[in-house]
């Protein structure tokens, strides 16, 4: 068995904005503009095509970088998906004339993410405000003009299965793949030279488990669609995969070892997640006990095991778990973490409790009763410190890059109380 690739790409806190000095060469038609999403120029002896855009604020770097390369015209704007991150660059980047093409359930779901916007760019607001910080601040310094706002583009060509065209010689297909990180996700297929570019259609990082549920906040992703779509690129053989992240993955037998992994890894957990529900075992046993053999193993850099396998187990049976008649009803359970508190004494022996919970090792525990300490003494000192130390605690085992953003975060939030 060889070494899985994702040991040696880039991981989640390798994202950054755009901020590279030029574009890097693919190939001799091909350049890439890395940022929060890779950007992708095509060149053509009839114009130039652009695969996503970036967000709106990084738009003036891509275009700096591809008119360096060729200041031809603008024919196509390709979109792999509709997130912010690929949308978010096209009003600053087309031209008069320049087609829009995208699978047709794009302009729906960007729609959808608007009316969300404030609750989304909340919620993820914790992993990306300080790198877009310095993202801006590079940008103002190095561009000339105004910050581009993000862009909300409506698609000029949509189609649902395939669309074929061909520019200055070079033939593309575009396929739908439903089961990416959107349902309007596709794949661009080059035939002729047998390139794809795949967007975000593994998750944000090659060689991990995809992230079938993601903290920040957005539809669940189906693993059955997942395995679906992936096949379809094991069945176009390509010999030079494109990605949404990270440089390009090369060769013909390495991309095919990489996905059948891939897709075993996927398969394994989503049939061992049905036979537990069956077999009558909670959500919470099967996101402890569901394991990967050593033959699948692939990263937990950005999606988690334990979080895909809760995605698997709710996308079929929905939020009700059927643990507890409270789950039906609009009480949430720290209605009664006062009376807990009242019950056993006060907030400080609660408190002592989560200290203890901190000495064994039992880390989530302990933020559990510190949570309900402080909901009936905001500011107790020791529960504040104890969340601390557990948080820290779970941060140093950690090579998540959600769940290290998440804790450290956290960390600084409860550092300020405690007056760290």
């Amino acid at each position: 068995m060889t070494t899985p690739l994702y040991r040696s790409r880039p991981g989640g806190f390798d994202i950054q904005p755009a901020c590279q000095e030029q574009a890097q060469p693919v190939n001799s038609f091909i350049y890439l503009s890395e940022g929060l999403s890779n950007s992708y120029l095509i060149t053509t002896t009839e114009g130039r095509i652009v695969v996503n855009t970036g967000m709106g604020f990084e738009a003036p770097v891509h275009k700096r970088n591809y008119d360096a390369v060729d200041d031809s015209p603008l024919r196509y704007i390709l979109l792999t998906q509709s997130h912010v991150d690929h949308v978010g660059g096209v009003d600053f980047l087309r031209e008069e004339g320049t087609e829009l093409v995208a699978q047709e359930g794009n302009w729906a779901l960007q729609v959808e993410n608007a009316s969300l916007q404030p609750t989304r760019a909340g919620r993820s607001a914790f992993a990306f405000a300080e790198t877009i910080g310095k993202s801006l601040a590079y940008i103002a310094k190095n561009i000339d003009g105004p910050i581009s706002p993000q862009s909300q583009p409506e698609p000029t060509v949509t189609f649902r299965d395939d669309y074929r065209f061909k520019l200055g010689g070079l033939e593309l297909e575009l396929i739908s793949v439903p089961g990416g990180e959107t349902t309007d996700s596709m794949l661009i297929w080059l035939p002729q030279h047998k390139i794809c570019f795949s967007g975000n259609l593994f998750s944000a990082l090659f060689g991990h488990f995809p992230n079938l549920v993601t903290i920040r906040g957005d539809r669940y992703r189906d693993a059955t669609s997942f395995i679906s779509s992936l096949n379809k690129v094991l069945e176009l053989e390509p010999e030079l995969l494109l990605v949404g992240h990270g440089g390009p993955i090369q060769g013909k037998e390495v991309i095919r070892e990489e996905l059948t992994r891939l897709r075993g890894a996927v398969q394994f957990v989503h049939d061992a997640v049905v036979d537990g529900m069956n077999a009558g075992q909670t959500v919470y046993q099967l996101m402890n006990d569901i394991e990967l053999p050593p033959e699948l193993e692939v990263g937990q850099g950005y999606g988690k095991l334990s979080w895909s396998i809760r995605a698997i187990w709710e996308n079929y049976m929905g939020w009700f778990h059927a643990q507890s008649t409270t789950e039906l009803y609009p009480v949430p359970p720290s209605s009664v973490h006062p009376d807990l508190v009242e019950l056993a004494g006060g907030a400080a022996a609660v408190a002592e409790r989560a200290q203890e919970k901190v000495a064994q090792g039992s880390w989530v525990e302990a933020i559990a009763l510190a949570e309900i300490a402080l909901s009936a003494e905001p500011g107790q000192r020791q529960a504040l410190e104890v969340s601390l130390a557990a948080h820290e605690a779970l941060l140093k085992e950690s090579q998540n890059f959600w769940e290290s953003s998440w804790l450290q975060n956290q960390i600084n939030l409860l550092g300020q109380e405690v007056g760290q």
